[in-house]
């Protein structure tokens, strides 16, 4: 048992340390960039990235705190569908629906007080997103449609049908805008609007932050307590780790496929309520036809953090932090695509790090094999009849 434990303290050692190796050379390589943009910056662009989330003070705390609510619903989404062993590249379109459905509840049902307004609201979105993460993973369970291409088809019906539904029962045709949700359906602020806070002598500049954070810090808690400590997040695991061995122990694969696209999908959903029931100085829907990035930058929180939901919740304050940077160097002339090529990079080598992981213990084992069968120096001196 002592031994079972001390492996899996060292793997968990190595998987962060691998992290931590991307984030270093990702900053570093962002430097790089700097310098070949414009030289005289380089340096205070460099701190300006690393203290970016600092620099509005409680506010600028703040809004990191805002941007990281569903990023972390998001991480969450593709990080439940990796450990069952699938790539959930629909929490865009997952994420948009349950955004656009949280705030038609927002708008429209208004005979519903405060808190029951916002969590209808809420419950709504995980519903709608859990059906747009449903009808792949039965595509992949029944049909073996590979989840990517179900998914990527998902997200542009889930933008064009949003862009449909904002039109028709959103938008005020009049004034061609968004109209706001009604207040009992905002989220509160729970307090966090006097905590992140930035005063300039009589005036205050309140950041965006809401109840959310805290509402996805829990469900990341819940989600690591379902994966860790229950019989279906063994399930699911094992389901990732080889379907015909979880078949062979009597895990019913298919329903267990159906089930994490599910929760994945009711996750993105979840992430697109939280942000946009902020109330008028949060997000507005928008009639777009660009794909949700917030759904796409989950993929990149959940590389990061390892597909761990505690690890999730850091990543996605980090990707939340660098992104707060970048519109900070705008004053120092360099454009904020600088940050993305940081955040790439990061990604790019935290994937890098996953790969080789993976092939230095096959890579070890066949060292050692061919070294057991490498006669020792008494066989080889037997062989050669004693003689030196």
């Amino acid at each position: 048992m002592n031994l079972i434990k001390n492996v899996t303290a060292k793997e968990g050692y190595h998987k962060i340390m691998g992290s931590v190796s991307a984030i270093i050379i990702g900053l570093i390589f962002g430097f790089l960039v700097l310098l070949l943009a414009n030289s005289s910056n380089a340096f205070e662009g460099f701190i300006t990235i690393v203290a970016g989330g600092f620099t509005g003070g409680g506010r600028g705390v703040g809004q990191v705190l805002y941007f990281a609510t569903p990023l972390i619903l998001t991480g969450l989404s593709v990080g439940v569908a990796f450990k069952t062993g699938m790539f959930n590249i629909g929490a865009p379109g997952q994420f948009v629906m349950g955004a656009v459905s949280a705030v038609y509840v927002g708008v429209h049902v208004t005979f519903l007080p405060a808190p029951f307004h916002w969590i209808i609201a809420l419950l709504a979105a995980a519903i709608v997103g859990g059906i747009w993460g449903f009808i792949p993973g039965m595509l992949k369970a029944f049909f073996n449609v590979h989840e990517v291409i179900a998914t990527i088809m998902m997200n542009y019906i889930g933008m064009y049908l949003c862009n449909f539904i904002v039109k028709k029962t959103v938008y005020n045709s009049l004034k061609n805008i968004s109209l706001d949700v009604k207040s009992s359906a905002v989220i509160p602020k729970a307090g966090l609007d006097k905590i992140f806070v930035t005063l300039h002598g009589n005036y205050s500049d309140v950041s965006t932050v809401n109840g959310g954070i805290l509402i996805a810090f829990g469900i990341a808690v819940f989600i690591y307590f379902i994966m860790e400590k229950t019989t279906l997040g063994y399930e699911l695991k094992a389901v990732g780790f080889n379907k015909n061995a979880s078949k062979y122990a009597g895990i019913n694969e298919k329903r267990n496929i159906i089930l994490a696209m599910t929760i994945a999908g009711a996750l993105a959903g979840l992430g697109g309520g939280l942000l946009f029931l902020s109330g008028p100085s949060g997000r507005h829907l928008a009639v777009v036809d660009v794909l949700a990035m917030e759904g796409f930058n989950g993929i990149s929180v959940a590389l990061l953090g390892l597909s761990n939901p505690i690890g999730i919740i850091f990543s996605a304050i980090f990707i939340s932090y660098l992104a707060q940077s970048g519109t900070y160097l705008q004053t120092l002339n360099y454009m904020p695509e600088v940050v993305d090529i940081i955040i790439a990079v990061i990604i790019y080598f935290s994937a890098f790090a996953l790969v080789i992981r993976q092939v230095l213990p096959k890579l070890r084992k066949k060292f050692y094999e061919r070294k057991s069968q490498l006669p020792t120096a008494s066989e080889e001196k037997e062989s050669n009849g004693g003689e030196k």
